[in-house]
């Protein structure tokens, strides 16, 4: 009789330093870790209004607070407008379910997706369809670790995806990633553009925080 395999990750702690140390709230246990699916994805949404990733058969609640989903509110009607103007593809918000790879469900806070990805230029139906964006936005809140967007730009280019911006509202900064390790930080006084992928289009960083209004503390 060969001896029992032991799994490579044994407690909790451990399992959340792979996820990425996010905090343990916003993991759910019903259904149990490791064995939720795109489905209890899309019935969580449906039943509690609450959005979820799933990552390892694990459903994480995303971190959004008010300012953030203004933030990101404010960039999907700029970069939709821009995509739909030049006839690029489509702009989705923070409810637009990605599978980027079997047990694996992603939720940009923004993402562009050209219509090069859709067939005949038609939409899938599936709610959560096996689909990567060709540019996923990132708007950073309270609880979201570095660990944690670290594996989330690195699911976001193995699925395929070309451009990755995460933004950081306390310092009113942008990180744009073209691949995983190859970044460059963009500063308030400066000026967001889509490369190869949104052609044309700028942005000014201080431009866009300042639509979306001051908050407390400025």
């Amino acid at each position: 009789m060969s001896a029992a395999t032991i799994p490579t990750i044994t407690t909790l702690a451990e399992k959340l330093e792979e996820l990425g140390r996010v905090p343990a709230d916003r993991i759910f246990f019903h259904p149990p870790p490791g064995t939720a699916t795109k489905e209890d994805v899309v019935a969580v949404r449906e039943d509690t209004r609450r959005i979820c990733e799933l990552v390892d058969g694990i459903l994480i609640e995303k971190a959004m607070g008010l300012y953030e989903s203004v933030i990101a509110s404010l960039l999907n009607r700029i970069l939709g407008s821009f995509a739909e103007d030049n006839d690029l593809g489509i702009v989705a918000g923070e409810a637009g379910m990605m599978q980027l790879a079997p047990g694996l469900v992603r939720i940009p806070d923004v993402s562009f997706i050209s219509w090069d990805r859709f067939p005949n230029r038609k939409l899938p139906r599936d709610p959560v369809p096996h689909l990567a964006p060709d540019l996923a936005v990132e708007v950073l809140s309270q609880s979201n670790t570095a660990k944690e967007m670290e594996r989330k730009r690195r699911d976001y280019f193995n699925a395929g995806c070309r451009l990755v911006w995460i933004t950081d509202p306390e310092n009113r900064t942008v990180t744009v990633y073209t691949a995983i390790d190859q970044s460059e930080e963009i500063p308030e006084d400066g000026t967001l553009d889509g490369g190869d992928v949104l052609p044309g289009f700028s942005l000014s960083v201080s431009e866009w925080f300042e639509r979306a209004g001051a908050v407390n503390g400025e």
